[in-house]
């Protein structure tokens, strides 16, 4: 009985340490998504506390991985933290969802970035409609309200949001790292999948695969490098690692891969999927 309160401290502090690369790895694609100029510190606080709470709540019994546990109770703090300091309506939002898809759209269809005018029409709405939505998400947009002192929060711009080519780029990129994790070899897809979109368990895959932990992180690091790669060869093919025996057979079957990652689908195909991924995604969220 005297043990079980001087144990638990432990457990927690454990829990925390070892699960704080969760949270930044958590942070950093929330980030991906969001205006430059929001706080990260903010976000990081959030998820750590969010973080320390989980490991307090835990209960082992239940049979949910801490990992699975604490990742819903993480991002669900950081989306409470962008709510409490983002003041724009929900009409406001709902717009200005539209007028990006239309951008999006436009965009890909004519290789630039459209024009006011060409949003406006696209989408049914007058070029004063698109401007004034364009000032309110501006004005609106997620910010820190540390550090500004005395400053009018009025008078402090907002940084650039990401242009329709930076987003079109942004989703060419998921759809090669889409194509490029369905063609991994099986086992190596398998511990991709089940590690970072599944959030299994180390030992639970070594256990499924008949290998040891040892082994599944090996094949993860590897599986890492051939994705890295099957992307750069796409699309920057300087920054290809090297084979070292650029003749053998393992080379070619790993070019063998990067040209089927290639050619899997159109750039059309790619851009649609991604579309539609990354739609999902922030429904999701």
């Amino acid at each position: 009985m005297n043990n079980q309160p001087s144990s638990a401290p432990v457990d927690i502090d454990d829990l925390v340490t070892s699960h704080m690369q969760l949270v930044g790895h958590i942070v950093r694609e929330t980030m991906g998504r969001l205006p430059g100029h929001v706080n990260r510190d903010d976000l990081t606080s959030a998820g750590l506390a969010a973080l320390v709470q989980a490991a307090r709540s835990y209960d082992e019994e239940r049979g949910v991985p801490f990992t699975r546990y604490a990742s819903t109770r993480v991002r669900g703090a950081i989306i409470d933290e962008l709510r409490g300091i983002d003041w724009a309506s929900r009409s406001v939002r709902r717009r200005a969802r539209q007028v990006e898809e239309t951008r999006f759209r436009l965009a890909t269809d004519l290789g630039r970035r459209p024009s006011p005018a060409e949003v406006a029409t696209a989408s049914g709405l007058s070029l004063d409609e698109v401007t004034a939505n364009d000032d309110d998400v501006s004005r609106a947009s997620v910010m820190s309200l540390q550090g500004f002192g005395d400053t009018p929060i009025d008078d402090v711009l907002p940084t650039r949001m990401p242009s329709p080519e930076d987003k079109l780029e942004q989703r060419e990129r998921i759809g090669y790292l889409v194509d490029a994790v369905a063609l991994l070899p099986d086992r190596l897809r398998t511990v991709v999948e089940a590690y970072f979109f599944a959030e299994r368990p180390m030992a639970e895959i070594a256990d499924e695969l008949g290998v040891t932990e040892s082994r599944v992180s090996q094949m993860r690091a590897e599986a890492l490098v051939l994705l890295k790669d099957a992307m750069n060869s796409a699309l920057e093919p300087e920054l290809v690692t090297p084979h070292a025996r650029p003749d053998g057979c393992a080379a070619r079957r790993r070019d063998a891969y990067f040209a089927a990652v290639a050619s899997r689908r159109t750039a059309t195909a790619r851009l649609a999927m991604a579309g539609t991924a990354m739609s999902a995604l922030d429904r999701s969220a």
